[in-house]
């Protein structure tokens, strides 16, 4: 009985710590000032991809090096982000020097799947994005609603939460959605550092977010 009492109180307390650790990460946005940003770009196939690459033509290149994150099967996504990153590099030399990179994870949900298989093959590609994020260790992570996007951000938070680097999330919600969020902006809207809506009626929905109107 004493065996019992005393690991359920280990459990409450690891409990314990790690909503304050999920509180603590959620709210703290402090960014160190610095030349430049780490940035890692979750791109999905179709107008996904398209949004988020005109969000990305308007930053400078202080968000450098960028990193890409796409589904493994996505050959559309990869084409345009290089052809993105070739025609930035011709309109300004200075770009030919930044560095770009493309990694694949699996999808979290392919085209037609039933919701509670998603379940299962989110979780296979959250264990492989884990990895991924600790390697690259971005300061700014960037998605528009792909559903590679949930377990990518998912892990930039599990960063935070063990303590090995603060990454900011910024999810930009889809031009389409006007007056209801998408199924990722559902579940990031608790956890990004920064949501942004671009339609009035979202942000009376949500008044947390964040409106600056049109921006893709």
């Amino acid at each position: 009985m004493v065996c019992v009492l005393i690991l359920a109180a280990a459990a409450g307390a690891v409990a314990v710590f790690l909503i304050l650790r999920v509180w603590v990460v959620l709210r703290s946005r402090d960014v160190t000032p610095r030349e430049s940003l780490s940035i890692l770009v979750v791109a999905g196939s179709g107008g996904h991809t398209t949004e988020i690459l005109r969000l990305l033509g308007s930053l400078s290149n202080a968000y450098s090096p960028r990193h890409y994150v796409i589904a493994d099967t996505d050959e559309m996504s990869a084409n345009k982000i290089n052809s993105f990153e070739l025609d930035r590099a011709d309109k300004d030399p200075s770009n030919m020097y930044t560095k770009y990179y493309i990694h694949r994870i699996p999808r979290s949900r392919e085209v037609q799947q039933s919701w509670p298989s998603t379940v299962f093959t989110t979780l296979h590609s959250m264990w492989l994005s884990f990895p991924l994020m600790h390697q690259v260790k971005p300061d700014l992570v960037l998605c528009n609603g792909p559903g590679t996007c949930v377990p990518i951000c998912v892990s930039a938070l599990l960063l935070g939460i063990l303590g090995i680097k603060k990454v900011i999330i910024v999810y930009v919600e889809s031009i389409c959605r006007v007056e209801t969020l998408s199924m990722s902006g559902k579940i990031l809207f608790h956890l990004s550092d920064y949501f942004i809506v671009q339609w009035p009626a979202l942000k009376e929905k949500y008044p947390k977010s964040v409106y600056l109107g049109r921006i893709v």
